[in-house]
């Protein structure tokens, strides 16, 4: 196995994901309670111990909940995020200082182990948010959610890539006519919140038909609303938007929708 993917948790509630080769076990975002989240270790048989580094995407709390409970445990636990990102965290949790976090910067790529880390810029109300990509042997994933759109530096980072998390947040007309009051429902539909599901149709229009067929990527919607939502829907809507286009599930791509709190089967990549 050169490089996996396995989802710990994806929705509003918490977001968690892991990244392992062989060597290397990277968490991406803690956004679980700590308990959940060594539950959920347990299950995957990685001791906290094992973790290699903590990457953040931004500072929202169901994306860091449990990081201080997991640096307090773990002492030598390496955490890596934007600048934006480590002074937003440490200003609101408590006695977190600076010292655990290693800084890092969207289109500058680094190490964790032997697995290559691609930070890039996204478009959400925080500090200085960013997503990722992985390769490792010729290899690559990427995880894309809390965009409100995607940008031509996201897709660039993303076109190439063998196995895809994308968010697929929210259903356009079950938010616009939901209970949401009518702020929160222009935020999240603003280029600072989240993807909806015609909009990750979209982008993966665009992706398939960059690839040309040269191979199918496996992808997996996730982070999606409780309320303006649900696995149905959108692979109801983003099959539908694909098969407009000429794209057919298990032919050009495969894709199916992640489990907001289950966590998910491990894929090699």
């Amino acid at each position: 196995m050169e490089l996996g993917l396995q989802t710990l948790a994806s929705s509003s509630s918490g977001n968690s994901y892991l990244i392992k080769s062989e060597n290397t076990n990277i968490i991406l975002d803690i956004g679980i309670g700590i308990k959940k989240l060594n539950e959920k270790l347990a299950e995957t048989r990685l001791r906290p111990e094992e973790i290699s580094g903590v990457l953040l995407t931004h500072e929202h709390i169901d994306h860091v909940r449990s990081l201080g409970a997991l640096i307090r445990k773990s002492s030598d636990v390496t955490v890596y995020a934007t600048r934006g990102t480590i002074g937003a965290v440490v200003e609101k949790t408590s006695g977190l200082g600076s010292t655990r976090f290693v800084p890092v910067t969207g289109g500058e790529d680094f190490m964790v182990g032997d697995i290559r880390v691609i930070p890039f810029n996204v478009s959400h109300d925080t500090a200085e948010p960013v997503a990722y990509a992985f390769e490792k042997g010729g290899r690559k994933a990427a995880v894309v959610t809390d965009t409100g759109f995607v940008s031509d530096e996201i897709f660039e980072n993303i076109k190439d890539a063998d196995l895809l998390v994308l968010e697929a947040n929210h259903e356009r007309n079950i938010l616009l006519y939901g209970r949401y009051p009518y702020p929160v429902k222009h935020r999240i539909l603003s280029d600072l919140g989240h993807l909806s599901n015609e909009a990750a149709a979209e982008c993966l229009i665009r992706m398939l038909t960059e690839l040309g067929g040269s191979k199918v990527p496996r992808v997996l919607l996730a982070h999606l609303s409780k309320e303006n939502n649900t696995p149905q829907q959108a692979m109801i809507t983003v099959r539908n938007l694909l098969e407009e286009e000429g794209f057919y599930i298990g032919k050009d791509l495969e894709l199916e929708v992640v489990d907001r709190e289950e966590t998910g089967r491990f894929l090699v990549v």
